[in-house]
Order: C-alpha cells, then structure tokens, then sequence
C-alpha cells in the first residue's frame, strides 16, 4: 500500500508544481483514465463471472490472484500488508 501512497503523494505534489508555474500537465483527461479503469474492472470481470458459474469460490479468487494482478504483485515479491 506504500508505495500506492507515495504515489499519490508525488502526483500530488507534481500537479502542485503545473498549477504555481501555469503549465497544462500531460496527464491523459479525466475521460481516459476513467476508461482506463474501466478496462481494469472488465479485464477482472470475466474471470469472476466464469467461477460464479463453475461454483467456485469468489472472495478467495478476489483476495489472492485478482488482487495480485490488480495490485501487479509478484510471486516473488514480499507482500506488505501495513
């Protein structure tokens, strides 16, 4: 979750910075990002959809791999839950 915050906190501080200088920043429109998660929450639809119709268990596939591919959490890498 960390670096989630420290992400924010630097997009933050760098929009900050494009609005004291008067420059119009390169972030994509807000219509595309919306877009862009909208991918996101399809791409991880149809794989709960196919366990609700073979009875599969949900939560646990919503808390290990669809957080895991959500979140790009690798096998390899420590999982940090603070």
């Amino acid at each position: 979750m960390k670096p989630y915050i420290l992400s924010l906190a630097a997009g933050l501080l760098v929009g900050a910075i494009y609005a004291l200088i008067g420059v119009r920043s390169p972030a994509p429109p807000t219509i595309a990002l919306i877009g862009l998660l909208g991918i996101l929450l399809g791409e991880q639809a149809v794989p709960v959809v196919t366990k609700l119709i073979r009875r599969e268990p949900v939560l646990a596939y919503l808390s290990t791999d669809c957080a895991r591919r959500v979140l790009h959490w690798h096998s390899d890498t420590p999982r940090r839950d603070a």
